[in-house]
């Protein structure tokens, strides 16, 4: 018996893809680090090829291997170096080093080995450039410990080392150094920028490129100036200029294929071309979205790829033209609207770029849309209190989107709720009413009345405000002839509760109760009348998250509290059925199950429990889930169910548990292992000896496997007589010119392919001939069954020898009517 896999946590779609600078591939496919996988997009159609995936960490670093341009190298935090035949997904081979691996360079000088960024032995905060060996051993799983340092004091970033014209000298930079080592020579040259009597500004190294094919190295500096550094060879001969155009800091530096241009990018969004290393001589591409983290540029120099610091991708050709943009889950700068689930395509939903919403696919790893909510221009610059998305909420069948704007003001906040009605024609989202300061001071929660039913008929919105009440808005059809509008949203009823501050608010499953937390209080309402049903109240803290059970445990109310506390109260008792000593920041129920997540904050580390509220005790514990703040999660549903064996892991049968760090790096739990993740042609790891590692291999030699060695002892037998046999050679050796029709030559190739069954002893073989001989003179549809069984179950090697000659069908027939003949008469002569 196999164990069931671990429940382990991955990075998913919405990973940053600027942990490494990405590369092409000789036929212009992009190949970049995403999270726990490489991705493979297809520059033409924008589409995800291939997930490469059984890293069990974050990738840095992916290289083409500079002696096979259909392979590639990856590197990650979990030790490892895989060696992929990225066409097909495939892992060729899998490098285990034993240290974290922070960057990865392949270089075509060096045949068997890489080169690699990790930490120093019993230092903090100290790195070192080093080679790998690969050893060109059989197998799939080996072992590179034969490691050699080549730079010592080296920084973390993938960005701050280069190699040089045909991997001559490696350039590294550092804080205020730039050291550059010859391998022939081994010699270590050192310069600081310090020494050149720099005037004013920050002039700490950021980026190094090195010149394809001259001597010349090329430097970002965190004031804005490139440096361009000649005659490096000699410590005190060396010279330098400098290109100035960035306002702040050069976030990345590449050369063109034959340098005879440079490209720099930085946190103006703004894509610079510097022609002939001349500050006079320049291009640009601007608004090209966010801070430019990564240049790369393809091989034949038709094409470059900007990767931003809010997960874009961005192609330019090479005329500086804007190509085409792949958007993954953007970073915004906070997170207010919670993760939400569109109900139509499934995204997920949250703030993108500045008051926008962003619909983002889990399954491509791409932003569908983006939504302008606040439709004002956003102004990038610190300190502006400016209008910003911070409340979302979907209706049950995605026809209905609430949003809330409002800008962080002490006095007087600016707020506003707006009504989106889904277009069909349009396959967008229309605004249909534009609520002013639905409440007097900010909204803390909103939410529809979840029931398919009762959507056209009476849809539900309720709103709590930091004012004190909570408000319903329901749909009034507009009497106004002059209306654009056939519908639009009022006010219908106020609720409050001894004047405390409402926080939180969610319906029952079928839409009959309304929650609602006020402070340290929860309080339960008719959704019909709107009278107040029942209190409960568990002090000391405020309600921070309240949520309804499902199904079979509708009946109770779940709440945590702010001061450490999980409750659960009886509905139909009003009574608390248990409560927990626990810190829980995130409370999110799966709408298929009855299953409930509970994510804590304790010790700096996030632990995860999944609980029924019908029973006292969870039904599964993930301690030390990540060491990141989560802060939000969300059940989506899975379009089909996941096979999953083991029975504690049964709640992710039918939804996925998706969470957002305080990092923004979006993760998943899985129960799979990193192998039965990859693509299927990779899960067949081991395969025969000399057996080349093909899709089409794979499968042969799963039948193969599936066969006895008698029946391969047979195979090989019939092989080598089919060769001999006397059909093979009239094939073969017979003039094409004097052949007899194809007709009469295929049966008797395609029977000498035959094998015989030899499934019947030789007595009843022996019994069957005898029978169809004394039935010989029958001519009826049984004689001829007969004689085809006949056929069928006769050894094909011994009607195709050297003495045995096979009759056709036909002359089989003219033998039979032969044998029907009365031949008596001749007695008469």
């Amino acid at each position: 018996m196999v164990a069931p896999a671990a429940l382990r946590v991955v990075r998913c779609g919405g990973s940053p893809r600027h942990a490494a600078r990405a590369v092409f591939s000789a036929d212009s496919y992009l190949l970049c680090a995403s999270g726990d996988f490489v991705k493979m997009y297809n520059l033409a159609t924008e589409e995800t090829l291939q997930l490469m995936g059984g890293h069990g960490g974050l990738v840095t670093g992916v290289q083409l291997n500079p002696h096979n341009c259909m392979q590639l190298y990856s590197s990650s935090l979990d030790g490892n170096i895989k060696l992929w035949d990225f066409m097909d997904g495939i892992p060729i081979k899998t490098f285990t080093v034993g240290h974290k691996l922070l960057a990865l360079y392949a270089i075509a000088s060096s045949e068997d080995s890489v080169f690699v960024v990790i930490p120093k032995i019993g230092e903090r905060d100290t790195f070192q450039l080093v080679s790998v060996k690969l050893t060109k051993a059989a197998g799939q799983d080996l072992e590179a410990k034969e490691l050699s340092v080549v730079l010592d004091s080296v920084d973390a970033s993938p960005k701050c080392i280069a190699f040089g014209r045909e991997g001559e000298y490696v350039a590294s930079v550092k804080e205020v150094n730039l050291q550059v080592y010859f391998f022939k020579q081994k010699q270590l040259n050192r310069f600081s920028v310090n020494a050149v009597k720099a005037k004013s500004g920050n002039n700490h190294f950021t980026c190094v490129a090195c010149h394809p094919k001259e001597d010349c190295i090329a430097t970002g500096h965190a004031d804005g100036k490139i440096r361009l550094w000649r005659n490096f060879y000699h410590r005190k001969e060396y010279t330098f200029s400098t290109l100035h155009w960035h306002h702040d800091t050069v976030m990345d530096l590449v050369f063109s294929v034959e340098g005879t241009s440079l490209l720099s990018g930085g946190v103006e969004s703004v894509l610079v071309l510097w022609h002939n290393e001349s500050d006079c001589q320049k291009d640009f591409l601007p608004r090209l979205g966010s801070a430019i983290e990564y240049i790369s540029m393809s091989p034949d120099g038709a094409f470059c790829c900007t990767l931003h610091m809010d997960n874009r991708i961005t192609i330019i050709n090479s005329n500086l033209r804007f190509s085409k943009s792949i958007q993954g889950l953007i970073k915004s700068m906070d997170v207010k609207t919670g993760l939400v689930i569109d109900p139509r395509t499934k995204a997920l939903v949250l703030n993108g770029e500045p008051g926008h919403l962003q619909f983002y696919s889990l399954q491509s790893d791409q932003q569908l849309f983006s939504l302008d909510i606040v439709q004002r221009q956003y102004i990038h610059q610190a300190g502006l209190n400016q209008v910003d998305l911070v409340k979302v909420a979907f209706s049950a069948r995605g026809k209905w989107l609430a949003t809330v704007e409002e800008r962080e003001e002490v006095t007087d906040p600016e707020l506003q709720l707006k009504l989106w009605f889904y277009d069909e024609e349009t396959q967008s989202f229309k605004l249909n009413t534009r609520i002013n300061l639905p409440h007097e001071d900010h909204i803390t929660d909103v939410c529809f009345r979840d029931v398919d039913e009762l959507e056209d008929d009476s849809l539900i919105l309720v709103t709590t405000g930091r004012d004190g009440v909570f408000k319903v808005w329901v749909m009034v059809e507009d009497t106004d002839p002059e209306a654009q509008q056939s519908v639009s949203w009022s006010c219908d009823f106020v609720g409050s509760y001894r004047n405390y501050q409402a926080t939180n608010c969610c319906f029952s499953e079928d839409g009959s109760l309304l929650a609602v937390s006020f402070e340290e209080t929860v309080t339960v309402w008719d959704s019909v009348t709107w009278d107040l049903k029942c209190t409960f109240c568990h002090p000391p803290g405020k309600i921070r998250n309240i949520c309804f059970g499902r199904l079979t445990c509708s009946k109770y109310l779940i709440g945590a509290t702010d001061y450490g506390f999980l409750c659960c109260w009886n509905l139909l008792s009003c009574a608390l059925e248990w409560s927990t000593h626990l810190n829980i920041l995130v409370l999110q129920p799966d709408p298929l199950s009855e299953c409930i997540a509970a994510i804590s904050w304790l010790s700096k580390e996030s632990s995860l429990f999944v609980f029924k509220p019908n029973e006292p005790r969870p039904i599964y514990i993930q301690r030390n889930l990540c060491k990141e703040k989560i802060q939000l999660a969300a059940f989506v549903p899975r379009d089909e169910p996941e096979m999953i064996s083991a029975e504690k892991y049964f709640w992710l049968r039918r939804s996925q548990l998706f969470f957002l760090t305080d990092t923004q790096e979006l993760m998943t739990l899985s129960t799979k292992s990193s192998e039965e993740r990859l693509t299927p042609a990779s899960k067949q790891l081991a395969v025969e000896e000399g057996l080349l590692v093909t899709p089409f291999s794979l499968l042969l030699g799963k039948h193969r496997r599936q066969q006895s060695q008698e029946d391969v002892g047979k195979l090989v037998a019939h092989s080598k007589h089919g060769q001999d046999s006397p059909a093979v050679k009239e094939l073969l050796h017979t003039p094409a010119h004097v052949l007899p029709s194809a007709s009469f030559l295929c049966p008797i190739f395609i029977n000498s392919l035959l094998i015989s069954k030899e499934d019947k002893s030789a007595e009843e073989v022996a019994d069957e001939v005898e029978m169809e001989s004394e039935n010989t003179e029958d001519d009826s549809d049984e004689e001829r069954g007969v004689a085809e069984m006949e056929q069928e179950n006769t050894n094909p090697m011994g009607l195709l020898g050297e003495t045995i000659c096979k009759l056709s069908k036909s002359q089989e027939k003219e033998l039979r009517k032969i044998r029907k003949m009365d031949y008596s008469w001749i007695s008469a002569f």
